[in-house]
């Protein structure tokens, strides 16, 4: 049976200047998806450091860090059933040419290092991740 779960979602720098938020929140609002936590925030070294740490030794990890850091983001948290799946699947995959048609990543990213948006891989991923962003106060479950 499908359970309610919490996902982080971090919608990236270049689609916040972009000035597609509204356009992103709706795709989990209109599947009935409830965000809990949401904010604007400029990612410190430190959060990207903490956010990014198992991509540490990879060649691409300084341009992971230098982007998400480049301007604010906007964080979520979304709440849902099977909700780390199913925002997963209206994400889409990492590389923008690779993702299927309809999904965010299809519609508005350009190129795989700046796809746009983040979402969790896994339930312990999106508790990690949302400890990073959020302190437990903040979530509005």
């Amino acid at each position: 049976m499908n359970m309610e779960e919490r996902t982080f979602v971090a919608i990236k720098p270049d689609a916040v200047k972009r000035g597609l938020m509204g356009k992103i929140i709706s795709r989990f609002e209109d599947k009935g998806f409830k965000i809990i936590a949401m904010k604007l925030h400029q990612v410190t070294i430190e959060q990207a450091s903490a956010h990014y740490a198992e991509h540490k030794d990879k060649p691409f990890y300084g341009r992971l860090i230098s982007y998400i850091t480049s301007g604010p983001i906007l964080a979520m948290v979304v709440k849902g059933y099977s909700a780390v799946s199913c925002v997963r699947h209206i994400v889409g995959a990492t590389d923008p040419d690779k993702a299927d048609i309809g999904s965010i990543r299809a519609d508005y990213g350009q190129v795989t290092q700046y796809n746009v948006i983040h979402a969790s891989d896994s339930i312990e991923s999106a508790e990690r991740e949302t400890k990073i962003y959020f302190d437990e106060s903040e979530l509005c479950d």
